[in-house]
């Protein structure tokens, strides 16, 4: 497989700290994260970045939420089920083609946003 860390894969769960869901999925997303070392991922606390994500007015109702982006192009964002299954499904899928998901403003900058907040994940 090429290097995909070089192409500037790049995949972030938008998450809040409350979240039952969100703390269980934590591992699972570490897990994948160790599992594809050539994709960078981070997680995002989406209230305590709200200052940092408030222009992109994002609507984010249901977690985990999952941005996938190749360079400044957003290939995803929605929400996902926590598994692993779905989430590496997602990856790859974002791969191949962009894929349906929420509506934001302003894609690239979002997307230049989170890899500068997001927490890295390994």
């Amino acid at each position: 497989m090429d290097d995909l860390r070089a192409e500037g894969w790049l995949v972030v769960c938008l998450c809040a700290a409350w979240c039952g869901s969100c703390r269980d999925y934590r591992e699972t997303f570490a897990r994948l994260a160790r599992e594809h070392a050539d994709v960078r991922f981070a997680w995002v606390d989406i209230e305590d970045q709200s200052d940092a994500l408030a222009p992109f007015d994002l609507d984010i109702e249901d977690f985990p939420t999952l941005l996938v982006a190749r360079g400044d192009e957003l290939r995803f964002l929605g929400a996902v089920m926590p598994h692993a299954a779905t989430l590496s499904r997602t990856i790859e899928a974002a791969q191949h083609t962009a894929l349906a998901g929420l509506a934001v403003k302003q894609p690239a900058a979002l997307v230049a946003c989170v890899r500068e907040i997001g927490e890295p994940v390994t």
